[in-house]
């Protein structure tokens, strides 16, 4: 009995360990899409190299995360929740990592548009806007991981929309400058890349939000309409599947 209650603490002490390191690795990509859109708007060289540097910190986090989630997997042998909880952290560090990958993008970006000397337009507007509510998203993804909440997780993927939305008021713009003053194509191609990158953390983070209903409710809703899924996470209060 006490051998069995040993085990059992030390199953949930693990798994405490692997959430904390989640939460570790989405705190640096966090900073590191600030620091890319920092970059962007200030001229930054600085905070361009950390948002490089922190990229191997962010690759090697996931890689450690992963390696644990496989050793628990291989010798606890989940099972329900707990197993749950593990493939959700398997898929939630992935999308961190390419969220990274996202934001050391437009840090790269960032450092060309300044050797073409930028843009004289004012472009910033709709593109920080953006990267404000993709930032938001990752936040609230998250938040809803930690606290294991449905109806949070169900406003991300509401809010994707908005970034969608977004990226295409940015692409016509765009569009528009480039057809109005042909010198400006390169760079404003390199803007276009920013502002897909920052559609693209948007898509990652409404991903981590979906992991999260599948987590706590037992039900995959990658697949489903943003109303369907809202209508799923109305029943948060009822019991949820062993």
């Amino acid at each position: 009995m006490h051998s069995n209650e040993h085990t059992s603490k030390q199953f949930d002490a693990e798994l405490e360990a692997i959430r904390t390191a989640v939460l570790e690795m989405g705190e640096l990509v966090k900073n590191q899409v600030s620091d890319a859109i920092n970059s962007l708007v200030s001229s930054n060289v600085a905070l361009v190299t950390r948002v490089m540097d922190d990229d191997y910190r962010v690759n090697a986090m996931e890689v450690r995360i992963d390696e644990v989630c496989t050793q628990v997997i291989a010798c606890r042998q989940p099972t329900a929740n707990d197993l749950r909880f593990v493939m959700t952290v398997i898929k939630t560090i992935t999308d961190l990592e390419r969220i990274g990958d996202e934001a050391k993008r437009i840090a790269h970006m960032a450092k060309m548009i300044w050797l073409n000397h930028g843009l004289t337009m004012p472009r910033y507007t709709e593109v920080k806007r953006a990267s404000e509510i993709a930032l938001d998203m990752l936040r609230k993804s998250l938040d809803a991981f930690t606290r294991l909440d449905v109806i949070l997780a169900a406003q991300v993927v509401r809010e994707d929309d908005q970034v969608d939305e977004k990226f295409r008021t940015i692409l016509r713009n765009l569009v528009i400058f480039m057809m109005e003053d042909p010198r400006i194509i390169s760079t404003a191609l390199e803007m276009l890349f920013v502002a897909k990158a920052i559609e693209r953390i948007g898509d990652h983070a409404q991903n981590m939000a979906e992991y999260v209903i599948y987590m706590v409710k037992g039900r995959d809703v990658r697949h489903v309409t943003v109303d369907e899924i809202e209508h799923e996470v109305q029943q948060q209060h009822s019991s949820s599947p062993s």
